[in-house]
C-alpha cells in the first residue's frame, strides 16, 4: 500500500523551513500534478527550477530509517517537499499529469506515490481554507502549527481528514466485488464515507445495504490507509453476509456487483490500495 515505504519514512510534523535549491516542489492543477514520468521513474521539479521569488509552503520530508541505512551501508539524504500554490505554472520538460494515472503506474519507489497523494491532500486543504468558514474573512498561515487562522475573528482551521470504509463481504468461498459506474474502472469493494452521528461499524452496515442490498454480520477491522485522492482515512473491514445473498445493486453508484470465487478474483493493476490488499488476502486464502 502507499504508506508501506520502508526503509523510507514520511515526517509530516509541521516546522518552519526555508526552501533550498535542491528541495522538491509539488504543483497541482486540480487532479493533476506537475511532474515528469519516464518509464517507472516519477520526477518532481526542484526549487532551483523556479527561482526564489515564489511562496513555497513546507509540507514534509522523506528520510531513511537509521537502522536500515546502517544495515545496507547506503546513505539517503533527507528529501524536503514544498507546495507551490500558483496558477498557470509551466516548466520546460515537465507536464501536468493526472494523479490517478500515476497511481496506476508501477512507479520505481512507492514513497513517491505517497508523497504525491499526501501532497494533494494538503494542497486541497490549503485551497479550500483561503477564507474563514465562520465570518468569511481572509485566512493566513499559523506560525506555530499546521493551521490556517482567520485575520478577522481568529478562527483556526486544521487539516480535515474524512473517515471512510472499505468492506470485504464474504459468502463462504466467495467475495463480493464491485465496479463503479463512473471513475475507477477496475474491480473494487463496497466503500463509502462515514456520516455525522454514525459509528464506523454502522457505516459498514449502511453502505453495504445501500450499494448491494445485503445485511452483514461479524464485522471485523483489518487495517487502515491514508488516501489523499479523496482526503480521507480508509478503514478496512471484513464481514460475513447475513441471510439472503441476493444482490440488489444501486445502479446509480455501481455498474457491476457479484459474488466471485477466490480463484477468479481479478486484482487491481498496482499494490497501492487497501482495497487491492484485502482482495488479494481473500484470493490467497489468508485469514480474513
Amino acid at each position: 500500500m502507499i504508506q508501506d515505504i520502508f526503509p523510507y519514512k514520511l515526517n509530516n510534523q509541521y516546522k518552519k523551513v526555508n526552501a533550498s535549491a535542491n528541495d522538491f516542489v509539488l504543483v497541482f492543477d486540480d487532479t493533476k500534478i506537475l511532474a515528469k514520468l519516464e518509464g517507472q521513474n516519477l520526477i518532481f521539479p526542484t526549487v532551483s527550477m523556479f527561482g526564489i521569488n515564489h511562496e513555497f509552503i513546507y509540507l514534509f520530508s522523506i528520510t531513511e530509517d537509521n537502522d536500515a541505512c546502517t544495515a545496507s551501508g547506503n546513505s539517503f539524504s533527507e528529501q524536503k517537499f514544498f507546495l507551490l500554490r500558483e496558477k498557470n505554472v509551466s516548466l520546460n520538460g515537465y507536464e501536468f499529469i493526472e494523479v490517478r494515472q500515476i497511481r496506476d503506474s508501477n512507479i520505481d519507489f512507492m514513497y513517491k506515490v505517497y508523497v504525491m497523494m499526501t501532497g494533494k491532500h494538503l494542497n486541497d486543504w490549503y485551497r479550500d481554507t483561503q477564507f474563514c468558514g465562520r465570518c468569511g474573512g481572509h485566512t493566513q498561515h499559523s506560525l506555530l502549527e499546521r493551521a490556517m487562522v482567520c485575520k478577522d475573528c481568529g478562527y483556526t482551521v486544521y487539516p480535515r481528514i474524512m473517515p471512510a470504509v472499505i468492506v470485504g463481504i464474504i459468502n463462504g468461498e466467495k467475495l463480493l466485488l464491485t465496479k463503479y459506474r463512473k471513475g475507477y474502472a477496475n474491480y473494487a469493494l463496497v466503500a463509502g464515507f462515514t456520516e455525522i452521528g454514525e459509528t464506523i461499524e454502522q457505516t459498514v452496515e449502511r453502505e453495504v445495504m445501500e450499494e448491494v442490498g445485503l445485511k452483514v454480520k461479524n464485522i471485523r477491522y483489518y487495517k487502515s490507509q491514508p488516501w489523499g485522492l479523496a482526503n480521507d482515512i480508509l478503514t478496512g473491514f471484513y464481514c460475513d453476509v447475513d441471510g439472503d445473498t441476493n444482490i440488489r445493486m444501486d445502479e446509480n453508484e455501481l455498474k457491476e456487483a457479484s459474488w466471485v470465487e477466490r480463484k477468479d478474483i481479478i486484482l487491481q493493476p498496482t499494490n497501492v490500495s487497501l482495497t487491492n490488499e484485502m482482495m488479494m488476502r481473500f484470493k490467497n486464502g489468508d485469514h480474513c
